[in-house]
């Protein structure tokens, strides 16, 4: 037992430190100054978020910029860079900002090491990005994700929303630092229980049976897990991932924000189980009648709202129709799942989701998964 919550502290350590190698290049139609400047290096924590390293590039490349006001914004072989996911068509739920792993998992196929992306600070491109207001609104956003992952792990975020200043600004910190100890130090008075590893609960029981006490019975105590999914459609097949085309727009991408709910008595439940739960429109073969998550097609789910959750009762009409159960919507039985990643890891379909959930996280309390799907023309 002691031996596997080490193994997790470990593995939580390894996704804290985690971190990708940046080569920013400032834009050429914004260099007034020969020769050009060179990139700026920077290591970038997986769980941090682009906007908070401005005050890193800036000073780099101020005495090149041409007049004018400074919006900072980011590109990537011609993509401008969503640091925040967005509502489509005006929907409803607020914008969260993306964490940089997600956003280096999402659009590198191929781990493309250090990553080169460009920087600008003129012409910002508002029809397709939204501006960010400097460190408070990454904040806010996350402090607004942990009151989001709270309602629905414990269908209240009454521990969120009585944080003192004091721990709002050092978990705020801890995050921004990459100071493990100091966010669990924090976060353990918010009482976001995790749900019980299987392997942990296996070699517990085994312990139990060897002093006479109850044996182990493979169930998995009943949770609900905050998930967002970052879908990537391709209609393309590849055999390696150097053949798989980048992406060059956003409209491939689906924002899905949907819990999973573990209740599975007598066998593991596994990302497979999940990715059922979360893409039952890919799973159209099997039996989904006891899923008991909601079943939206990839436009409901877009269009679901999410609570901004800013006073101490959210919003119940708009949460039950977040989560409410829908018919799912088959594409086609020739969809397939060509990639899954989290925390850069590819995991195989077989691995306890617990596992994932209870080492893999972000600080948000949310587990965010990328997913790369064919789907037919």
């Amino acid at each position: 037992m002691r031996k596997a919550i080490q193994k997790r502290m470990e593995a939580k350590k390894y996704v804290w430190e985690g971190a990708i190698p940046l080569q920013i290049h400032l834009h050429e139609s914004q260099v007034t100054t020969l020769p050009p400047p060179p990139p700026s290096l920077i290591l970038a924590p997986r769980i941090g978020y682009l906007p908070l390293l401005v005050p890193l590039i800036k000073p780099h490349f101020s005495s090149t910029l041409p007049p004018g006001v400074d919006t900072i914004w980011f590109e990537y072989r011609g993509l401008p860079l969503k640091c925040q996911n967005q509502p489509p068509n005006g929907g409803f739920f607020c914008c969260r900002y993306i964490p940089t792993g997600v956003l280096f998992d999402l659009l590198c196929a191929e781990p493309e090491r250090p990553w080169n992306i460009t920087v600008h600070f003129r012409g910002y491109p508002g029809n397709v990005l939204i501006p960010c207001d400097g460190e408070d609104s990454v904040k806010w956003s996350f402090i607004n994700s942990l009151k989001e992952a709270a309602y629905i792990i414990n269908g209240n975020c009454k521990n969120v929303m009585n944080m003192s200043q004091s721990d709002q600004l050092e978990l705020w910190h801890s995050v921004m630092n990459g100071n493990l100890e100091a966010y669990l130090r924090v976060s353990s008075k918010l009482k976001l229980a995790t749900i019980e590893d299987e392997y942990t609960s296996l070699c517990s029981s085994k312990s139990q049976q060897g002093s006479g006490e109850t044996d182990f019975t493979g169930q998995v105590k009943t949770g609900r897990v905050p998930v967002r999914l970052y879908v990537w459609s391709i209609s393309e097949d590849f055999d390696d991932l150097e053949d798989l085309s980048q992406v060059d727009s956003w409209e491939k991408i689906s924002y899905i924000n949907r819990p999973i709910e573990i209740h599975k008595e007598g066998k593991c439940f596994t990302l497979h189980d999940a990715m059922k739960s979360l893409l039952p429109e890919f799973f159209s073969d099997e039996s989904l009648s006891d899923s008991k998550l909601a079943r939206v097609d990839f436009e409901d789910a877009q269009k679901i709202p999410s609570e901004d959750v800013s006073s101490n009762k959210v919003v119940e009409d708009q949460g039950q129709n977040a989560y409410e159960h829908r018919e799912a919507c088959c594409i086609s039985s020739s969809a397939e799942i060509k990639l899954i990643r989290i925390q850069g890891i590819e995991p195989k379909l077989e691995i306890p989701f617990s596992w994932l959930v209870n080492n893999l996280l972000n600080p948000d309390h949310f587990l965010h998964i990328c997913v790369c799907v064919k789907v037919p023309q």
